[in-house]
């Protein structure tokens, strides 16, 4: 049963409508994702509360007619969500009995402002219709027109839409009616037409060309019913030319705000477009670019004839294209920048190439950011040496400082029965000397084991995680494993060394990725549980042996090769938590991956 009523909660929180039950009492018995989404979590509050920010029951309440037995479905706005509601509301009969009210608040908000603005755009449409400065129109296949704007009236100089509309577009409009059965071949053909030029007369029987863009007209069974478009008068030309000029300027804008440089360049290398982030990126001005310099200058020697090969194979992209290639460039001080270039073929209305336009993405940072990661996992890895050799001396140091000193007390105990004048004596003293020689050499040792704890400071487990995957998901993706997220949301901190957490999640993903040599999937998730933290680690690898799972905390136990550890990372691990106040388990099959599971107390005053 918690199976089914938790699968049925999971489907629930993945419907895109919101969704709650109340009962008889008005208060909130469950509220999906959705519904928490818009309205807050309100389980176990008033239902008005949760909706209305209210004390009272809302003025569109209609709960007592649900729980009558009726379903409704109705529109609703909603003021504290600033939305409109399709609203579906029931009855649910309990198995005790009781009737509970289950409503689902569809948001139809998007679908009324459409509504709206269709209503507009009708409007809108009309007025453009009769005010556009070219002509419209809409005729019948018969050959009789149905509309038409007053800018069309004028330029065919008829005074009335009434005596336009009478026409014979065969007859009276074409100045060759073979023209218009030309027209109709084509755009039934290719379903429009487009800047077909073709000679009009006017009402006085005056020539004038026009060019037509003109599209069909079906009737729902797919049935040519008419055509409508445009007529333009080539007088209008330079209006035309205007609005590409317009257009051309707004690309060229376009082109100019672009973050990354972007540049273009003729077959010989001559450069014709030259952006303000190119200015910045590579320090030369627009003006001492644009056809004066060859784009070779920007690449090292040989670059541009290879980039030029490569945009014309398709193993880059396809030919004509070159996607993503890792290039240096020369800015004018002559500093070498890393990038990604993408590049690509400009061809003529023939299919003849004309140019080349490339944009590129500067790396610096990029690079400057992997470099300050790389050093930190150097400081990590080397943290974890230390460690490890630190625990080494320190047992080692413990284990002789008992043997050492029962030497000591039996060389005491013989010099008492040995007289100062003896040769035995002088043999002894030199004996007790280098003794306790020897431990005062474990005595350093034992303090350089032991240095200075790490200073602990409140902690955010959440967010060493995640840069910690930083650093490693290109490596992580290498290996073809995959990374998934379950961390909680206002974590509170632990009280801890962030520097030893690192070592510990680090060494375990590095062995999750090794335990995933063919891939797999690598889940890390975060929870707080009363007044601890619970990180889990878990892969889908080839999981620890049973016989093995009380040994791998153990210092110098490991299953790898001699070239990938000697056994110490878990036992380092381990400790570290230990000396946290903390605790790390692990369970693991062979089929079914590992999961470490680590505790850690909440920070706290004290």
């Amino acid at each position: 049963m918690d199976k089914e009523k938790s699968m049925l909660t999971a489907i629930l929180n993945t419907i895109d409508d919101g969704i709650y039950i109340i009962d008889r009492s008005y208060t909130v018995e469950y509220m999906n994702q959705k519904m928490t989404e818009m309205f807050a979590p309100g389980v176990g509050k008033k239902c008005y509360e949760v909706l209305n920010d209210r004390d009272e029951i809302c003025p569109w309440c209609r709960a007592e007619e649900i729980f009558k037995g009726q379903s409704l479905r109705w529109e609703l706005y909603v003021p504290k969500a600033d939305r409109t509601f399709a609203l579906t509301e029931m009855p649910i009969r309990n198995p005790d009995g009781s009737v509970s009210k289950m409503s689902v608040y569809r948001d139809i908000t998007y679908h009324k402002q459409r509504e709206a603005q269709l209503k507009a755009s009708e409007e809108d449409y009309r007025k453009l219709f009769e005010h556009v400065g070219v002509g419209v129109y809409i005729s019948s296949k018969e050959g009789k027109f149905l509309d038409a704007n007053q800018t069309l009236l004028d330029m065919l100089d008829y005074p009335s839409k009434e005596q336009f509309l009478r026409m014979d577009i065969t007859t009276d409009l074409y100045v060759r009616p073979h023209d218009r059965r030309r027209f109709q071949e084509m755009i039934e053909r290719d379903g429009r037409v487009m800047d077909y030029e073709v000679a009009f007369k006017k009402r006085d029987g005056t020539p004038i060309i026009v060019s037509l863009t003109s599209h069909v007209r079906y009737d729902p069974d797919g049935n040519v019913l008419g055509y409508e478009g445009i007529v333009v008068d080539e007088t209008q030309r330079y209006q035309m030319e205007k609005k590409l000029k317009e257009a051309h300027d707004f690309m060229n804008k376009i082109i100019q705000s672009s973050p990354n440089p972007i540049m273009a360049a003729d077959l010989s290398g001559n450069i014709i477009i030259w952006n303000r982030a190119a200015e910045k990126t590579l320090g030369y001005p627009a003006d001492e670019v644009i056809g004066k310099m060859n784009i070779t200058r920007i690449y090292p020697e040989g670059v541009a004839r290879k980039i030029m090969k490569m945009i014309r194979t398709p193993e880059n992209g396809g030919i004509g294209m070159l996607r993503s290639y890792p290039l240096l460039y020369v800015r004018r001080d002559g500093e070498v920048i890393d990038g990604n270039l993408s590049a690509a073929m400009v061809y003529d209305d023939k299919g003849n190439e004309i140019a080349t336009v490339g944009s590129f993405v500067d790396l610096r940072e990029r690079i400057e950011m992997e470099q300050r990661l790389m050093r930190t996992q150097e400081q990590l890895l080397h943290s974890e040496k230390l460690a490890a050799m630190g625990r080494l001396t320190s047992q080692l140091a413990h284990e002789l400082n008992n043997p050492i000193y029962g030497i000591m007390n039996t060389l005491e105990l013989l010099k008492t029965e040995i007289p100062p004048e003896n040769k035995r004596r002088k043999l002894l003293d030199m004996s007790l000397s280098e003794t306790v020689r020897l431990t005062d050499m474990l005595k350093k040792m034992l303090s350089f084991s032991k240095p200075e704890q790490e200073e602990r400071k409140a902690t955010d487990i959440n967010r060493i995680l995640d840069e910690l995957i930083m650093l490693h998901e290109k490596q992580l993706q290498e290996h073809d494993i995959r990374v998934h997220f379950e961390l909680a949301e206002d974590l509170e901190m632990v009280h801890a060394s962030p520097n030893q957490l690192r070592q510990v999640f680090l060494n375990l993903i590095s062995n999750a990725r090794d335990a995933m040599p063919e891939g797999g999937t690598l889940t890390i998730a975060t929870c707080q549980q009363d007044s601890q933290i619970r990180i889990d680690i878990a892969d889908t690898g080839t999981g620890i042996k049973e016989e093995n799972l009380g040994k791998i905390f153990d210092s110098f136990f490991t299953t790898k090769d001699s070239v990938k550890g000697v056994g110490l990372g878990l036992s380092v691990c381990y400790g570290f938590i230990k000396d946290h106040g903390g605790d790390i388990r692990v369970k693991s099959t062979p089929e079914g991956g590992t999961t470490f599971s680590i505790t850690l107390p909440l920070d706290s005053p004290e």
